[in-house]
């Protein structure tokens, strides 16, 4: 399974999505980024999103372009993610602060010694928590990214990859799941 294979079976009302994953994968799609951020970033945004075939795509797409310390990042950062999503978009959510003032208490390590750049994981951080809707997230994670000096550009791209991986995911689950009469409809 490769990108292209991706790219060739979403159909006539995801033209939009085909475009947008041929162009979001390039340095010139995704500016400031390079190509191993632009392919992690990805990669752990199709984690976050469970669609084993875009996942199968994208390992393959960055089987040159992504050491095993990265690979193990992308894997590391919606891993995290999963967690740290669900119990501070749950913070956000309630309406009582004094939840916020509460400790944790939730191992989260790998944030301190993620094994890359820490660059590169609050990049895939970033990603991964815009596909999992944490505001609380984001914001620590854009932060992040700013006081490591990355530029505005970049953290849009890392944005505009995660919601372009969404995207496609929705869009191979739909055909997935569609019924056969649905799917010649389309």
């Amino acid at each position: 399974m490769t990108i292209q294979t991706i790219r060739d079976r979403l159909p006539d009302y995801a033209r939009d999505m085909k475009l947008n994953l041929g162009a979001v994968l390039s340095e010139e799609g995704a500016p400031g980024l390079n190509l191993r951020q632009i392919h992690a970033s990805a990669l752990a945004s199709a984690y976050a999103t469970h669609q084993p075939l875009l996942i199968q795509a994208l390992e393959h797409e960055s089987t040159t372009t992504l050491s095993a310390a990265d690979k193990q990042g992308a894997r590391a950062a919606p891993t995290i993610m999963a967690m740290n999503n669900i119990y501070y978009r749950a913070l956000d959510l309630l309406h009582d602060e004094e939840f916020k003032k509460m400790p944790a208490n939730l191992r989260m390590n790998i944030l301190r010694d993620p094994g890359i750049s820490k660059e590169d994981f609050e990049i895939y951080s970033l990603a991964v928590s815009a596909v999992n809707g944490c505001q609380m997230c984001l914001n620590a994670h854009a932060e992040g990214l700013k006081k490591l000096g990355v530029s505005r550009q970049a953290v849009q791209s890392a944005l505009r990859i995660a919601a372009v991986i969404h995207a496609v995911s929705q869009v191979l689950t739909i055909e997935e799941n569609a019924t056969p009469d649905a799917q010649q409809a389309a």
